[in-house]
């Protein structure tokens, strides 16, 4: 009954367009009018603590270094050196999309906005090369997702506050998964390009390309300043964050001259707002969690799953299913905030690192943000193009069923996961 309140209230605020934090929020206290597990002090307490972290100050300043980058010429230097540094490979203007997405996404730390920043330089450029309008924002569409997938990136942010794990870590976690996408995605480009005679856009030159990189040079140091403190101890993921926004304001406005204060006044505006809604929203993590630890509900859904099968593959395929269905409905924060503690039990009961379960969560639902009703990044496609949903997703099938098998290889093999993190450590 206490979970009925519970999920039920949510399920119907959902439907009804409440605010998602509201969402969380308010069944939490009506369901103690029912069961009075906690005091309601107590639960107001916690959403207090679920927020005060400085891992917390990373989420606005990754988004405004990502917002700052476009507007600042970075995001255009950084396509144009892929595009010189790939040359005359068949499918190259493809190919320097899924690689200008995973610069975008070493900066950024989302989807949506790669999506956005990217698509709007490289689709009427491949349009023009000879590939099929539906086919090239279908794949834009899906390669946006390496905005989350390629650390930093903000659900990882989401997922280690929540859960109480080393943002470093799911960092150095994720680049794996990070380059074995990117290079399923341009295999699939390859093939495409291949049957359907789509050559190279240009030829390459060793000079052109270096010519490339060093005019982008300022551009590509932000990922190593964002990557390279991180990993080399130097700063944590927050104060990366906070040095790579200013060294992008600065870029952007006094080397590159392309972005000017009011623009910068306007970009933190916007994030703020963002901020925000993501405190709404990530605020009541740990009170859901107190409320399912009282219930019993982590040790009711362990013991459903091992009452199953208690072989680690067959329990992760379960949860993949299940993290698969969640991406399709909810949007990748609430989804973390939600569904992580819980499932994440589940899983470590069967020997899944903790690490490892976090980019398995973050690939599942970068499957998400293509696959409908809910695909956000499908919807930044339709509105820049005016395309029917129903024609951006068929072409993507195949580029969304390599990221499928992506996420298979991280949820079953941590050599990818834990692997490079014990030998980076």
């Amino acid at each position: 009954m206490d979970l009925l309140i519970l999920f039920g209230c949510m399920v119907i605020f959902f439907a009804i367009g409440v605010p998602i934090g509201i969402c969380l929020i308010f069944p939490c206290f009506l369901m103690l009018l029912v069961n009075p597990v906690t005091s309601a002090s107590f639960l107001a307490q916690s959403f207090y603590t679920g927020v005060a972290s400085s891992s917390m100050i990373a989420l606005p300043f990754f988004m405004i270094c990502g917002n700052i980058m476009d507007k600042g010429g970075i995001s255009k230097r950084l396509v144009n050196a892929a595009n010189n540094c790939i040359g005359g490979i068949t499918g190259s203007l493809g190919m320097v999309t899924i690689l200008a997405c995973m610069f975008f996404g070493a900066v950024s730390g989302s989807a949506v906005a790669t999506v956005a920043a990217i698509g709007a330089i490289m689709l009427p450029e491949m349009v023009r090369n000879g590939y099929d309008k539906y086919y090239a924002t279908g794949m834009c569409a899906v390669a946006g997702g390496l905005g989350i997938i390629v650390p930093p990136s903000y659900p990882m942010v989401v997922y280690g506050i929540t859960n109480n794990e080393s943002i470093g870590d799911l960092f150095i976690a994720g680049l794996a998964p990070a380059v074995l996408v990117g290079a399923l995605l341009m295999f699939v480009n390859y093939l495409y390009c291949k049957k359907h005679g789509i050559r190279g856009s240009n030829k390459f030159h060793l000079r052109t390309a270096l010519k490339g990189f060093w005019d982008a040079k300022w551009a590509l140091l932000m990922p190593v300043i964002i990557l390279g403190g991180i990993y080399s101890g130097i700063m944590t993921a927050t104060e990366s964050a906070v040095v790579a926004t200013v060294y992008g304001i600065i870029i952007g406005r006094f080397v590159y001259k392309e972005i000017t204060f009011k623009q910068l006044w306007d970009e933190f505006r916007s994030t703020a707002t963002f901020s925000g809604g993501m405190m709404w929203t990530v605020a009541p993590a740990t009170a859901i969690g107190l409320i399912f630890a009282y219930l019993g509900v982590n040790k009711a859904i362990a013991a459903f799953f091992l009452g199953i099968s208690s072989n680690m593959y067959i329990v992760m395929f379960l949860i993949v299913c299940i993290l698969f269905v969640i991406g399709m409905f909810m949007q990748t924060t609430p989804a973390i905030v939600i569904f992580s503690p819980v499932l994440l039990g589940v899983a470590e009961a069967v020997g899944v690192n903790a690490i490892q379960f976090g980019q398995v969560m973050n690939l599942a639902l970068a499957v998400g943000f293509c696959t409908p009703p809910v695909c956000a990044n499908v919807f930044v496609a339709q509105s820049m193009t005016g395309m029917p949903m129903d024609k951006i997703v068929k072409p993507a099938i195949p580029f969304i069923a390599v990221l499928i098998l992506a996420l298979l290889a991280v949820a079953f093999f941590p050599i990818l996961t834990v692997g490079v993190v014990n030998l980076l450590s």
